[in-house]
Order: C-alpha cells, then structure tokens, then sequence
C-alpha cells in the first residue's frame, strides 16, 4: 500500500518535469518569418491583461447563454415565491407566475432601477426566453391532450360547440359595440372603424385555453364532467377565435378573404390527416414497440409526432399549441403509454418550461400605461363588457344546454378566464397599430383581472353547491 502511495506523485512528478521541459525548449523555437496573423488566443490574452477581475465578470455575464441562464434562474425563483403566494390567497399557480413576470419586467424592476432591468432583460434577450416559453407550452398542452378522454368528449361535443360558440358571439357582439363608443376618442389616425371594432371584438371573445387547462389540472378537475366540457369548449372556442382572428388579421391588412379561407380549409385538412392516418399509424408502431420492449422508440415517435403537429399547425396558420394539443389527442390509450411520456414531459414542462412562458409575457407588459385618472371609467366599461359577455354568455349557453345553475356558473368563470392569449392577441392588435398605448394597458389588465377572478368565482360556486348538498340531506 505503501509503494502505491509512492507511485503516484513519482508518475505525476515524473510526466510533469518533461512536459515543462519540452514547454521550455519549445520557447526557444524561431518561427518563419511571414504575415503576422493575431489568433484568438492571442487576442484573449491581450484584452485580458487590460481588463479588471469586475469588468471580465459582467462580460461574462452578458454573454448570451450565461445571461439566459441567469434570467431562467430569476424567472424560476421569482415564479416559485410569486406561485406560493397566489396558492396562500387562493389563486393558481398562473396568477402568481403572471405577476412574477409583471415584477421583474418594466412595470415594477424597471420603475425602480432602469438600469437593472435593461441589464438583466435586455431587448436583444427575449428571442431566446420566446423560443423556450412556447416550448414548454407546446409540451404543457401535448400532456394535456393526453390527458383527454375523446370518447367521453364525444358525449358533450354538441353542447361544447354550442357554449364554445355562444361565448363567442355575445363578447364579440359586446365588443364591436364598445368599439362604436370609444372609437372616436381612443382609436390611432388612420385606422378604419371596422378594423377597430373587429380588433376589440376578437379581444373580447378570446380564452385564455392553457391557462384554463392548468386551472382544470390544478383543481384536480381533469376527469369529472365538468372539467371535461370545460376544457372541450376552451379548445372549440380558441380555434374558432384564432379562425375569426386570421380574418380579422386578413382585414386590417387591406386583403382578401381568400387567404383566411384557405387557412381554414388547411387546418381542416391538418386535423383529417392527423386523426385518420397519423392516429391508425401511430398506434399500430406503439404496439410493435411496446412487444418488443422499445420504450426509447415510443418516446422518439411520440417526440416526433409532438414537433411535426406543432410545426405544421404554426405553417398552416392556426399556432403550434394546437398541434401540440392535436398530437396528444392522438396518442394511444394505453396507460403504459400516457404515463410513460406524461413522466418524461410533465415535470420538465410544468416545472421549468411553462413558468418561464407565463413570465415572459408578463415581462412585456406595461402597466403603468394606465396611469391617467379619466381612463379608469373607461376601464370600466371594459371590464363590465369583458365579464357579461363572457361569463354571462357562457353560462346562460350552459344552462341552455341543461347544465346546472352551479356548474353553469363554473363554465361561465373558467370561459372568462382569458389570460396570456389575450395579451398575444392584444400585442398583436398593437404591433398592427390598431390599438393605442392606453387602450392596450386597459385590456391588459382587463385580461389579468379575468384571469385573477376565475379561482374566487370557482370557491364560489363549490361553497354554493356544498350548502346546497347539505341542505337537501337534511
């Protein structure tokens, strides 16, 4: 044991004297003589002799992966204390992930230290955050249309598509009719009434669909009836919106409906495709896989499955989280199969992907637009226009259908819950300059107050129903 420990710094001692000594004669070496070429190294080196310990440290920081890393750190954190809060007060995860996001962007971090924010969240910066944020919801919406029961949907496709439809067209309606109002105070020059009024019309009627879902999961509303049709009329009601809204999009841009036509007829021929042929093949390779013990395969197709969804819904017009949500749709039944992915994207997804989503667009949202006085009656309106139209219209449709007055109310709150597809729908409006700097701030924060009622209306309504319950066992 001994000679063993001797033996080891005579091999290091050994190597490590001749490899200074050809270091050494190496130095001495002339080289050719010819154009002077500055490698990198060399450059390295000389910049590093110039520059302090602090100075070499913030460059480093700034460096692209570094500064993603750390503002992956920020988010995580800041979503997990904000998240913990929301749950104290009764709120989901979202809520507190939203305003985690509202903390560390302009309306608060940058109020309080410019300089701090355009450090840590430079503009050049949200490429990268936007690209890992539809990631993870792309993955998020791909566990969840796993976790949908078709045939049991196919019981309540009639009345999803009938309360999915009328909360649309009541927020619509109310929409284009708030438009008419303020119109002539609030609307850019140079905008048309018409691409106005559709514009708040769109922005009223639109579901906040992942924000909804992770509502329904949290809540453990996933397998009852309630959760089921709540979650079948949020994807009916986004498709139809995200269909109304190219439409919308093709008239602003001074087109034709032909372009928005087309896309609806791609879609519909995207959705055949996936549920007729990728759905029957997709199967019949999971069950060759799982005989022959190949778990890796079944997640690589399930991968791959996942990518293409999403990429051809994003081509065709009609947004990845779609696709992704179609491609969950379609995988197989199986218990072995949905926990095995659900296990390999779930926590990855839920966890680390989707918080920084919630974040990011918080991180680019102002509140402190609204900050004149006068502007809060028109808040007002909005939001009264917001809540009837959707919440009321949604619930009234149920109730039609022959849901109860309390599970209606639940769907009327879950529908109203818009949240961060309303602010890509409203950053879409005000990148077409349709809407002015303070309209966007009202119906941004319209959008997180929805959202923000959603959990009180939902305590609600289960407080009723309970009382109800104890009332007639009596």
């Amino acid at each position: 044991m001994n000679k063993r420990l001797l033996l080891y710094p005579l091999i290091i001692g050994f190597f490590g004297c001749l490899t200074w000594f050809i270091i050494k004669q190496g130095s001495a070496l002339s080289v050719k003589s010819g154009p002077v070429v500055t490698t990198t190294s060399s450059t390295a080196a000389t910049v590093a002799t110039h520059e302090t310990i602090w100075t070499s440290l913030v460059h480093n920081i700034q460096h692209p992966l570094a500064l993603l890393l750390l503002q992956i750190i920020l988010i995580l954190v800041a979503a997990r204390v904000f998240g913990w809060l929301a749950g104290r007060i009764g709120q989901p995860a979202v809520v507190g992930e939203i305003v985690a996001g509202i903390c560390l962007g302009p309306s608060l971090l940058g109020w309080l230290s410019h300089d701090t924010s355009a450090f840590l969240f430079p503009a050049d910066s949200f490429k990268n955050l936007q690209f890992l944020s539809q990631i993870g919801l792309a993955f998020f919406m791909f566990v969840v249309g796993m976790e949908l029961d078709t045939h049991k949907i196919k019981n309540k496709a009639h009345d999803a598509v009938m309360i999915s439809h009328a909360s649309i067209v009541v927020p619509f309606f109310l929409g284009v009719w708030l438009a008419y109002h303020i119109y002539p105070q609030f609307s850019p020059a140079n905008v048309s009434f018409l691409s106005f009024a559709l514009f708040m019309g769109i922005a009223m009627s639109i579901t906040a669909f992942p924000v909804l879902a992770r509502i329904v999961q949290e809540r453990k509303l996933s397998g009852t009836p309630l959760g089921l049709l709540a979650i079948t009329c949020a994807a009916a009601d986004d498709v139809t919106a995200w269909c109304i809204l190219a439409v919308v999009i093709t008239i602003v841009k001074a087109g034709t409906l032909w372009s928005a036509g087309l896309t609806l007829g791609m879609a519909l021929v995207f959705l055949g495709v996936m549920l007729y042929v990728i759905k029957p093949w997709i199967t019949k390779q999971f069950k060759q896989f799982a005989a022959k013990g190949k778990e890796k395969s079944i997640v690589a197709l399930a991968f791959l499955t996942l990518l293409f969804s999403a990429w051809s819904a994003e081509v065709i017009g009609i947004h990845a989280l779609f696709g992704a949500f179609l491609a969950g749709v379609i995988m197989p039944a199986e218990v072995s199969v949905q926990k095995l992915l659900t296990d390999k994207l779930e926590d990855v997804s839920v966890l680390l992907l989707l918080p920084i989503f919630f974040a990011f667009t918080g991180l680019r949202t102002q509140i402190g637009l609204l900050g004149q006085g006068h502007l809060w009656a028109v808040f007002g309106m909005i939001m009264l226009v917001a809540v009837s139209g959707k919440l009321g219209g949604s619930a009234a449709a149920a109730k039609l259908m022959g849901q109860s007055w309390t599970d209606s109310l639940a769907i009327g709150a879950l529908m109203n819950t818009r949240g961060l597809m309303e602010l890509v729908v409203l950053n879409i409006g005000y990148d077409l300059g349709i809407l002015t700097p303070e309209i966007f701030a009202m119906m941004v924060l319209m959008a997180l107050a929805t959202t923000f009622m959603t959990g009180p209306i939902l305590d609600l309504v289960k407080r009723i129903e309970t009382n109800r319950l104890q009332t007639s066992s009596l």
